[in-house]
């Protein structure tokens, strides 16, 4: 070899050699991108990561951690959560109407987000999980099987108590602890004063610096991301396998792992490219449309259905819901039927609350504190009722009148066999079920992008994220929710179980709100001027 071949191969080596300890740039601009020197994406993503490994190599002991986890966190916590919810709506109550009502948030004069996108991109956020399955489903299962605390009656007050119990689990408590309380604090200490935008900043009224800075922190903040990608991937992933059974029904395609995974990756790449155009533009587009949708069925159903069922049965629930709403929502006889559905519902609200708290402070910046509660704790509540009585509340009708009709399709606590059985009794049945089907992927997109957005949001510290990071965890997300679904539903399962888990440090988090919101809120009242 000569001399000058012999130099170029040792300058190729020495390159090589300090590449392995000194990496290029564009390797250093991509790591930085990612976070992955985030101590906060470390944590989450190597729990999520080995929640995956283990549902796949050791399901069953996995499944039975879960389901013991599942039962201590129903056992020991579901009163607490149930006192949580209940002082949460009525210190927020409280506050929308004493004086604080108008003080204003986020040191704007007036919102920077249209008060119709808004209400749009809250709603759906929420609905996503929710929207058209169970509001489908929990209706018929209360009639079939009355809760203990109304026990068995005629059919028709079955009927109303079913909705009432319905309006209950998804009403008041449930909104009013995603948007009320802890995003008063966190809008107030990130906008005010300069903390981060992030669940930690909850608990900074109480630890200090302590919870900004170290190890603290980044628990604080990774816990909050490991329970909002559960409540993600979840919903995902029963997308999945929902629309598989629906297209099987109505077109004969395959109920197969091909097909569900075909439906999870489309939900991706939509739920992704939206979050990667930002608040002001994909997430508001998708929600719009998908609001626009959902009116345009409610109003189908109301001429086409049982309108005056619908009609007197969501006005008879809500007034059983609001007399009975203290005994419903303390309930504590029948502890085994709480935990597969009240406290059940309250631990999945629970463990999305602290990073839903971060995009309601993201998107409400100017608002009052009165338009923020009014809206999310008692419009949003009403409206939601409304299209649980124009989903469940038709198929109820459509039972009373044809005992079967409907129980025969939810057989097996078979969700979207319920939908299709309900759509199935209107005009344009194909037509009806599959714009319900384009509704429920719209609901679960706007959830996937507002919560891939808050997720990146919360690991980087940058109110618009880079396009990469938020590429990531979008994909991130779909991919968990089709490695879980390859093992049939009870991967999902198993991470359903699993969001009730992570409602535990959760409510904690939140908690110290009910304390601080009050103070911060007459605090700004004096500064104010009110």
């Amino acid at each position: 070899m000569s001399n000058s071949n012999t130099v170029e191969a040792c300058s190729t080596a020495s390159i090589s050699a300090y590449d392995a300890i000194h990496p290029p740039e564009r390797i250093k601009s991509l790591a930085e991108k990612l976070e992955m020197n985030n101590p906060v994406f470390w944590l989450s993503g190597s729990f999520l990561t080995l929640f995956v490994l283990l549902a796949l190599t050791h399901p069953i002991a996995l499944s039975s951690a879960v389901n013991s986890g599942f039962d201590l966190a129903t056992r020991y916590f579901g009163a607490f959560w149930q006192l949580l919810l209940m002082a949460n709506f009525i210190i927020g109550l409280a506050l929308c109407f004493g004086r604080t009502g108008d003080v204003r948030l986020g040191g704007m004069a007036r919102p920077d987000v249209e008060s119709f996108k808004w209400m749009s991109i809250v709603l759906c956020t929420l609905l996503a999980g929710g929207g058209v399955f169970w509001a489908a489903a929990e209706p018929i299962a209360h009639y079939l099987s009355p809760p203990p605390l109304f026990g068995s009656s005629s059919p028709e007050n079955n009927a109303i108590n079913a909705l009432s119990q319905s309006f209950v689990h998804w009403g008041f408590l449930a909104w009013a602890v995603l948007g009320g309380l802890s995003s008063i604090v966190l809008m107030h200490l990130h906008y005010d004063k300069g903390l981060p935008l992030k669940p930690r900043t909850l608990l900074y009224p109480l630890l200090g610096q302590r919870a900004i800075e170290g190890w603290i922190g980044n628990t604080i903040d990774a816990l909050s991301i490991i329970a909002v990608a559960a409540g993600t991937i979840g919903p995902i992933g029963f997308l999945g396998l929902q629309i598989s059974y629906a297209m099987q029904a109505l077109f004969s395609i395959p109920d197969t792992f091909a097909t569900q995974a075909t439906v999870v990756v489309i939900a991706m790449l939509f739920y992704t490219l939206s979050a990667l155009s930002g608040v002001n533009r994909g997430i508001q587009l998708v929600s719009r449309y998908n609001v626009i949708l959902a009116a345009a069925l409610i109003l189908f159903i109301l001429i086409a259905g049982p309108t005056g069922f619908i009609i007197d049965s969501y006005v008879q629930g809500l007034g059983t819901m609001i007399d009975q709403f203290v005994p419903m929502a303390m309930y504590r006889g029948d502890t085994q039927w709480l935990s597969w559905w009240t406290v059940f519902f309250w631990g999945w609200f629970i463990g999305y609350a602290p990073m839903m708290a971060i995009f309601i402070a993201r998107i409400s910046r100017g608002r009052t504190i009165r338009q923020l509660i009014l809206s999310i704790s008692i419009a949003a509540p009403l409206v939601t009722c409304f299209w649980f009585t124009i989903v469940g509340g038709s198929g109820l009708a459509f039972e009373l009148a044809t005992p079967g009709i409907i129980k025969a399709g939810f057989e097996g606590f078979n969700m979207p066999g319920a939908l299709l059985a309900i759509t199935m009794q209107l005009p344009f049945p194909l037509l009806i079920s599959i714009l319900f089907l384009i509704l429920t992927t719209t609901f679960i997109v706007t959830t996937g992008d507002s919560m891939t957005y808050t997720i990146t949001m919360v690991i980087s510290g940058d109110k618009e994220p880079n396009a990469l990071i938020r590429a990531f965890w979008g994909v991130i997300m779909g991919a968990v929710a089709i490695v879980l679904i390859s093992m049939g539903s009870g991967g999902i399962s198993a991470l359903q179980s699993f969001i009730v888990i992570t409602a535990v440090p959760a409510s904690f988090i939140i908690a110290p709100s009910l304390w601080y919101a009050p103070k911060i809120a007459n605090n700004m009242a004096k500064e104010q001027g009110l």
